[in-house]
Formats: structure tokens, sequence, C-alpha cells
């Protein structure tokens, strides 16, 4: 989106990386014909070419992944950042 801005590792932090993202959930035990259907839907939803062009006003991009491959993002989106967090001491409060 920004053609003209240096990339994190070109402005010398080289490893960085973040991303903002967002999901739907459901509930734990949902049968998984209920989740693929739901998926399929969403999926559907989320590449019409006036949602489309709404994320990317937004400066998103949507993905619409299966949900074995959403599982196994989060799975590692939450090793990532804990240890993130672990190494920073944060805590909560």
């Amino acid at each position: 989106m920004l053609p003209d801005l240096p990339a994190i590792a070109e402005a010398g932090v080289p490893g960085y990386e973040a991303t903002a993202w967002y999901g739907l959930f459901a509930a734990a035990g949902t049968p998984r014909d209920i989740v693929v259907k739901l998926n399929d839907a969403i999926v559907k939803i989320i590449h019409q070419p006036d949602v489309v062009q709404r994320m990317a006003d937004l400066g998103a991009e949507p993905v619409g992944s299966m949900p074995d491959e959403y599982a196994a993002f989060i799975k590692a989106e939450m090793a990532r950042w804990s240890k993130v967090v672990k190494q920073a001491g944060i805590r909560a409060e």
C-alpha cells in the first residue's frame, strides 16, 4: 500500500514481522460439518468484489483459509507471541 516506504528489514530491523489479523471462532465442540459450512459461506462473502475493495480501502487483505489451516495459524501465533511475552517479562495486571 505504501510503495515508497521501506520494509522494516530495509529500515534496519531484520527478522521483524508483526501483522494484524482478524478471524472468527466457533464454540468448542461445534460439529465439523457446521464449521465447514460456516467457513464456506464466510470465504464466499469476504471474496466478493465489494468486500475485497472495502477491505483494501482499510489496508486489509482477505485470506479465508480452511479451518485446519486457521487452527495451525493460531497455534503458531500463540507459540510465537508467548515467546515474546516471556522474553520481555510481560505480566498481566
